[in-house]
């Protein structure tokens, strides 16, 4: 039967698969900026990024302090162990938000050249730097290094380790070939045929990336943290193996030049990794010292964070449903 705590977690996770894909291919993006040569050579690829993340990137972002404060609400033990032990590259990952976005909107309206370089070449570190720490701190979870109580953890070795950085790195290379899928699909939409090429290049270059570093990562688990190698081979091997399917599905499209499906698709093959990381380490909220009954918050609290859930899903779901739906026919951009 699954219990009030399972059910909160379940909406906990579902935050943050969605920012994941979301929020990654807005990184992404960021680094297909950093990418794209200089101000001549990269004017049509960033004049697409602006426009097809322009209008959703701030959204984006809801989903990281809906996911903090139910992590804070439901199981309070569990994330004040998780910021006093990992405090950090958190912190470097909140210094990267606040610096992207400040280097993406100032670099709209600055009229020096040199000045819009260094708001361009701050948003495009940015958008590597942060996702990359957010994953080391991920690592650090899913390995076992963050014990429950304050502070109680290593500060450096429990997120310079080599699960932290194959997954700080596969944050990374997962949301840039996102990012590529998506834009592929924009520059269709615009009917640029260059634009389209261009993105699909990448896009398949990083999916070989991704999957090279999945590959690598098999042996890094099995040495590094055996125990979430064993929950991701036993219990969690078929999400684990969908994800495979999907992201080999994905790029075979691209080789093919299809377009349709190609962006569920790449969507997919994120989200099953990421619930098959979740699945291997039940029932622990952290791994080895920690489970999701012992640190639930009372029923109260969970009763209120479940009603408040449903209340949001029917309420803003919508709305950034729509958002999304006008940003993906380019119905924004005509406007701005």
């Amino acid at each position: 039967m699954i219990s009030e705590a399972d059910l909160v977690a379940a909406v906990l996770w579902l935050g943050v698969t969605v920012y994941a894909v979301l929020g990654g291919a807005d990184f992404g993006a960021g680094l297909w900026d950093l990418l794209a040569g200089d101000a001549q050579q990269g004017e049509a690829p960033r004049n697409l990024i602006d426009a097809s993340i322009g209008p959703v990137w701030e959204a984006n972002h809801t989903w990281l302090i809906f996911d903090l404060v139910i992590l804070w609400s439901a199981f309070p033990v569990a994330f004040a162990s998780v910021m006093s032990t990992l405090f950090i590259p958190l912190t470097l990952a909140a210094f990267g938000i606040i610096l992207r976005g400040s280097g993406f909107a100032f670099r709209k309206y600055t009229q020096r050249l040199s000045t819009r370089r260094t708001f361009g070449a701050t948003f495009a570190a940015s958008s590597v730097i942060t996702p990359f720490f957010l994953g080391t701190a991920l690592g650090a979870i899913a390995s076992g290094r963050v014990p429950a109580g304050n502070a109680t953890g290593d500060p450096w070795t429990s997120w310079l380790n080599p699960t932290s950085i194959l997954v700080g790195g596969l944050a990374v290379a997962a949301g840039a070939y996102v990012a590529a899928v998506f834009l592929v699909a924009a520059a269709r939409r615009r009917h640029d045929a260059a634009l389209e090429r261009y993105f699909r290049q990448r896009a398949l270059a990083m999916g070989i990336v991704t999957g090279g570093l999945s590959l690598a990562g098999i042996a890094i688990l099995h040495a590094d943290a055996p125990a979430l190698f064993a929950g991701l081979t036993g219990r969690a091997l078929p999400l684990v193996a969908g994800s495979v399917i999907l992201g080999s599905t994905g790029l075979l499209m691209l080789v093919r030049g299809a377009a349709r499906g190609i962006r569920p698709l790449a969507a997919a093959a994120v989200t099953a990794i990421i619930w098959g990381w979740g699945v291997a380490q039940l029932p622990a909220i952290l791994p080895g010292s920690l489970t999701i009954d012992a640190a639930a918050a009372p029923a109260g609290t969970l009763d209120a964070l479940i009603v408040i859930s449903i209340v949001a899903a029917l309420t803003i779901g919508p709305s950034l449903g729509l958002l999304f739906a006008l940003d993906g026919r380019s119905r924004l951009e005509a406007h701005r």
